[in-house]
């Protein structure tokens, strides 16, 4: 699975957007409050570091468990990736979204998809991790 950089965060950006007081049910239909308590921007709650924040959009299908072709990935460079996180990496001069796995000193990248194999990073190979992975954007 690639990833293709669509846009860098630019500080100063906002989105705001009007913030409905209503809860949503996802069982029975419930009444709703059709108020409007203020306005979020989305910038606030998905970005914590401006200006090391891009937005990659997904090409392929290793993630399609977790992220799906199309989707529009909030990637952080400055956050700290663990084991277990969902990290951009740049393998050579190519770049790859995949579940970081960190166990008995290896590096090993995890797709969500099990039609491919785990790849163990080696000492000959020139490799990142370039960011983490915040948020997964998707249309429904």
């Amino acid at each position: 699975m690639n990833v293709a950089l669509i846009a860098a965060y630019t500080n100063g950006m906002r989105l705001l957007r009007p913030l409905v007081v209503a809860r949503v049910s996802a069982g029975q239909p419930s009444p709703a409050e059709d108020r409007i308590e203020g306005r979020l921007d989305l910038n606030r709650h998905l970005i914590r570091h401006p200006a090391s924040t891009f937005y990659m959009r997904v090409i392929g299908d290793s993630m399609s468990d977790e992220i799906r072709e199309g989707d529009i990935l909030v990637v952080d460079r400055a956050a700290e990736a663990e084991d277990g996180d969902i990290v951009i990496v740049r393998i050579f001069n190519d770049f790859t979204v995949k579940k970081l796995c960190l166990k008995d000193g290896k590096i090993r990248l995890l797709a969500a998809n099990e039609a491919y194999a785990p790849m163990e990073i080696t000492d000959d190979m020139d490799f990142e991790v370039w960011g983490k992975v915040l948020w997964s954007i998707r249309g429904h």
